[in-house]
Parts: structure tokens; C-alpha cells; sequence
């Protein structure tokens, strides 16, 4: 793999993801410098305090000045916003990404205010857990996960390579997709399972017949699985809903159809249907675990380490 240094790399936002790229640019040394941007004084004094960037900066402009990289690491419904605003001040030759888990409302809200001479490739890594802020990240989030690249007309290929040599230096797996392809197999492998996770919880939290107290204290696997799922930042998933909608609501069609598909089988206690479908995904979940990106373990298997 080629060497991967940048001069200075520019974080818009540190909280899981952003602080997680922090600790592991700090441990594979591939940035001589690095600065965030955040809106509260709270969340720039932890940064600084914990050792994870040179300095933090309450307007993002300020941060990527300078900057041969920047990653956008808000919530996706900021990005159009934040792209008008540093855009003045990008440097020609920089590399603009982000982190959003939506990538073809991000080609267009970004896209449309990155001036000429400066790559942006959107970007996902695909990794994170429900905790939030710039104490909530680790150096090995991204270990052994995928980041999907989705280059679009403003992505050159040497960008592209160093791009990729980046996520690979933090431990990730990388894969360059389409962007409408991302956000259809993102919608079926993520955002609907996080929507059934809110639904579900929200349903269990709203019984008359059964107290919360209850809820808690027999939650078996699934359900506590479910509350991690559903305990993920709020103002993120909004977003990622609002602007993968169209994929969404495809999957969450499909969904329901499966769903009355069950449903029918136990009204008529159709045994053979339940087995088939019961043994099918199973089998996926055997997949998923041989391919790494799971243990068998139960409650997730995940051990958090921080290296803080």
C-alpha cells in the first residue's frame, strides 16, 4: 500500500465516527495535523482536553483552511449548509468527504457548492455503535469494517487511490459502488432494520397491558438488541430517513409484503412456510458471521476498547 500522509486533516464534526478517525490518524500517524469543527464549547474543550486534535474551531471554515482533507462528520442534513460554508476557503487539491450512511443526496447537496480543483468522493464507513461524542470514539472502530466509496464526476482517480489507501491504513475493508446502489443496499441492511427497531421499542414502551418495568426486566436477546439499535443519535437517523426516502420506502415496502407473508402463515398455523423461512435466514445469519462481520456470541458479540 502506498504511503498515506496528509498535512492537515479537518474534521467537521468529532462526535463517534469523527473522533474514531481522529484516534486512528493519531496512531497510524497520517496527518501531520489534526483539527475539528464543532458548535458547542463543550464538545471543542473535550477534543482538545482528551488529546485528539491540534485545535478545535467553532466555525468550520476556519478548520479547513489549510486542510488536504476534510470529512464531513454531521448529521447528513447539515452537509448542504456546511458545503456553502467552507467552500471559499477549501485549497486547491484538497480532498472533500464525509461519513454519511446516504450517498445520492449527498453527490447533490455537496456536489453543488465544491469549487473546481478540489476532489470531493463521497464516503461510508460502515461501523459504529449507539454511544455519541468525541469521548465515544476508538482507534479500532473501523477494523475489519467496510468503507464504500461512491466517486462521482468531481472524484479524480489519484484522489480516489489515496482515498482508499486512507480507510485501508485505518483497518477498514474498502469498496467503490454507484451512489443510487449504496443507498438501495444500505436502505435494506441498515435503515430499515434501525426503522423496525424504533417502531418496535416505541410499540413495547406504548402497552397498557404491560408495564415499562417489565419490558426492562424481561427483555430476552432480541428485544435488548433491538434497544441498542434504537438508542442511536436521533437527529442522525431523521436525516438519514428524510434523504434516502425513495430507497427506504421501496425496502419498506417489500418488507410488509414479506411481513403479511408471515402473518398468514401463523393465522393458518402453516408450520412448512414458517420452517422454510425460519431455515433461509438463518443460513444468512451463518453467512454474515463466516464473512466477519459479526461474532456468534449473543447481544452482539461487541467488546468496546478505547485507547483513550
Amino acid at each position: 500500500m502506498a504511503e498515506v500522509k496528509f498535512k492537515r486533516l479537518a474534521l467537521i464534526g468529532i462526535g463517534l465516527i469523527g473522533s474514531s478517525i481522529a484516534r486512528g490518524v493519531r496512531r497510524h500517524n497520517l496527518a501531520a495535523e489534526i483539527v475539528c469543527a464543532a458548535r458547542t464549547a463543550d464538545t471543542r474543550r473535550v477534543a482538545k482536553e482528551i488529546g485528539i486534535v491540534d485545535a478545535a474551531y467553532e466555525n468550520p471554515a476556519d478548520a479547513v483552511k489549510g486542510a488536504d482533507l476534510v470529512i464531513l462528520c454531521t448529521p447528513v442534513g447539515t452537509y448542504a449548509t456546511l458545503a456553502e460554508q467552507i467552500a471559499p476557503f477549501l485549497e486547491k487539491g484538497a480532498i472533500v468527504t464525509d461519513v454519511g450512511s446516504v450517498k445520492g443526496a449527498v453527490v447533490k447537496a455537496v456536489g453543488l457548492h465544491i469549487p473546481e480543483g478540489v476532489d470531493f468522493i463521497p464516503g461510508h464507513p460502515v461501523a459504529g455503535t449507539e454511544k455519541s461524542g468525541p469521548a465515544a470514539g476508538f482507534a479500532e472502530l473501523f477494523i475489519n469494517r467496510w468503507c464504500i466509496l461512491t466517486p462521482c464526476d468531481q472524484s479524480s482517480d489519484a484522489s480516489l487511490e489515496r482515498l482508499k489507501n486512507f480507510w485501508v491504513a485505518l483497518g477498514s475493508k474498502v469498496e467503490i459502488m454507484e451512489p443510487a446502489h449504496h443507498d438501495l443496499v444500505l436502505a435494506i441492511t441498515s435503515h430499515i432494520p434501525h426503522l423496525i427497531a424504533y417502531n418496535i421499542v416505541g410499540t413495547a414502551d406504548d402497552l397498557e397491558g404491560v408495564t415499562q418495568s417489565e419490558v426492562i426486566k424481561y427483555s430476552a436477546g432480541g428485544f435488548r438488541d433491538f434497544t441498542r439499535i434504537a438508542a442511536s443519535d436521533p437527529t442522525m437517523w431523521r436525516d438519514v430517513f428524510l434523504h434516502n426516502k425513495e430507497a427506504v420506502l421501496e425496502m419498506l415496502g417489500r418488507f410488509t409484503e414479506d411481513l403479511a407473508q408471515l402473518q398468514r402463515a401463523i393465522r393458518w398455523e402453516d408450520g412448512d412456510t414458517l420452517f422454510n423461512i425460519f431455515s433461509r435466514t438463518r443460513a444468512i445469519r451463518r453467512q454474515i458471521i463466516d464473512a466477519g462481520q459479526e461474532t456468534p456470541e449473543p447481544d452482539f458479540g461487541r467488546v468496546l476498547k478505547s485507547d483513550d
